[in-house]
This record gives C-alpha cells, structure tokens and sequence, in this order.
C-alpha cells in the first residue's frame, strides 16, 4: 500500500512517497483496519515532523508515518459497526508510537476510536473533525466555565478554534474570538458575541480590554499565544492551552491546564451527527492528493488560509 513517510526531521522536502505491506485481518490483537478515503493535516503533525517533539516521541525515529485525524470504511467488523461501515476517527499517534499514521491508504485502528459517519457527510469533511472537535470539547471542560461566563478564544478562524466558540456559545457562554481578518462576520453567526483581529498579542490584548474592560472568565488559547494572553484573565480564572511548551506558568490563582485530545467515540457520534445537521460547521482549506503531502505541508505552515488541509487518498 502507499504511504507517506517522514524520512528524517526537516522541512516539508522530508516527506516521500514508499510503499509497505497492506496490514493483514487480525494481525494485530484488537485492532481492526479502515480503508481510508482522506486524512486531516494537524498542526502536531508539522511539529512532528520538523523535530520539535523528538524527546517526546522517545525512541521512535525516522522512517515514520505521521497523521491521526481519518475517514473511510471498514475493512473488518468493529463491535456493531459491520464490514464496509463508513466511519471517522482520530489516531492517538502519541500514545500508539508504532510510527503507523494516517497518511495510508489502510491504518490499523482500535475500535474504541471509530464513530459511524453519516451518510450526508463527505469524507474529506470528516477528516477535518475528530481530533479539532474533542480537543475543543474537552478542553472547554476542563475551563467547565459556569453559562454566562466570558471566554476569550484565539484562533477561533482555526479549525479547533471555530469548534472552540461554537461549542462555548451552545453552553451558553459569551464568546470573545480572535479571528484573522475577514472571519469576524462568520464567527459572530457561529455564536461569537465579539471577534477582534489576530496580529501582535499586546494589540490583541488591548482591543480584548477595550471591549471586556472587567476582563475575561476563561481563554482558550487555541492559536498558542501563551504568557501574553494571561493578562486578559481576571483573578482566579482559568486557561487552558493546546501545546505544553505553550503553556504559561500560573499566576494570580489562576488555574492553567493542557488538554490533548483523547478519542471518545460516543462524543464524536454526538458531534458527527450534529455536522450532518449543520448544527455544528467545520472549514476545509483545500483537499489534495497522498502524493502532495509536502505541499500540504508547505501550505499549513504558510498560513494558506486557516481550517484544516485534507489529504484525499
């Protein structure tokens, strides 16, 4: 089967086509294998990648597949899931470190990952939501903000930042985005009360303080924006980051939290069925071929146009 392997840590230019052996039914104990139709393009998988997490990824070194984010059908019967079910799913490729990604034409996957896909969803969209939509849920209950609360999300023009503010509005929190320029009308329709344009986080913070003077219950620091931002907490409010070396050190009896996005499946079927009503709406910045992984990347750390990159294969 065709894969794309990180050859050696690097630039995009480190990406190559090969080929390995397609995995086998049963092969490996409680794993059951989908054939994939596309996969997201992550940020981790940029960071991965480039070499930036290298302690973290222990002894696993190149060659490797990166990717988590998947959609296609079943090769093999998953508890009621029969053979040939359309499905989505994200790869917990930190946990797994079997350098088995999602930039393949079959994956192996536990069941536990999979969420049915509805018909009414393509599956380049698909692909752009499991792991931007559980990060976004779990990390907004890790803030668990009371409903009226104010919430300051950066990179809500971001695939897990747009999540983030229509995910906090239907709790019934006053949203606050920082959008990139052009985005404000369409976040406010997802439930932003206010968007302030991204740009140099001392001008971010000072448009977020003219408009919430009292300053904000929570942020959600989905763009990264780190330390700078904490001074639009009140005391004793509560951020939570996507990244731990972003991740600022407490101050003033706030609470300071990571979330990294685990698989629940029951909440991505949750989730899944809402984006089939358009109850929930996620973006796609382009859909490009397996071969075109380098440019994808390329692409994603260009800033193209922000939502997530999808690999169709």
């Amino acid at each position: 089967m065709r894969v794309v392997e990180v050859t050696a840590y690097g630039g995009p230019e480190v990406l190559s086509m090969a080929r390995r052996p397609e995995p086998e039914a049963g092969d490996v104990p409680g794993k059951v294998r989908v054939r994939l139709k596309a996969a997201g393009v992550t940020v981790a998988d940029l960071r991965i990648r480039s070499g930036m997490y290298v302690d973290a990824i222990g002894g696993l070194r190149p060659p490797f597949v990166l990717g988590t984010d998947f959609a296609g059908r079943l090769l093999d019967p998953a508890g009621d899931l029969p053979a040939g079910a359309r499905v989505a799913g994200f790869m917990p490729w930190f946990d797994e470190l079997t350098g088995e990604g999602t930039y393949a034409e079959v994956v192996r996957v536990d069941p536990a990952w999979l969420a049915p896909l509805p018909e009414d969803v393509d599956f380049t969209v698909a692909a752009s939501v499991p792991l931007a939509a559980i990060t976004a849920r779990q990390g907004l209950a890790k803030l668990a903000l009371p409903e009226g609360s104010t919430l300051l999300v950066t990179g809500a023009s971001g695939v897990v930042g747009r999540f983030a503010v229509q995910l906090a509005a239907a709790a019934g929190l006053r949203v606050v985005g920082v959008s990139y320029e052009g985005d404000e009308h369409e976040l406010k329709v997802l439930g932003a009360q206010h968007v302030v344009p991204r740009g140099d986080p001392a001008k971010v913070l000072a448009d977020v303080l003219a408009y919430a003077p009292e300053r904000v219950d929570g942020v959600f620091d989905g763009a990264l924006l780190g330390t700078p931002v904490l001074a639009a907490l009140k005391d004793g409010g509560r951020f939570v980051s996507l990244a731990a070396d972003r991740t600022p050190t407490a101050e003033r009896d706030i609470e300071v939290h990571t979330v990294v996005g685990r698989p629940d499946a029951a909440a991505l079927t949750g989730i899944l069925e809402q984006v089939a009503a358009r109850e929930l709406i996620t973006r796609v910045a382009d859909v490009m071929p397996l071969e075109e992984a380098a440019e994808a990347h390329r692409r994603a750390e260009s800033g193209h146009r922000p939502g997530r990159i999808v690999l169709m294969i």
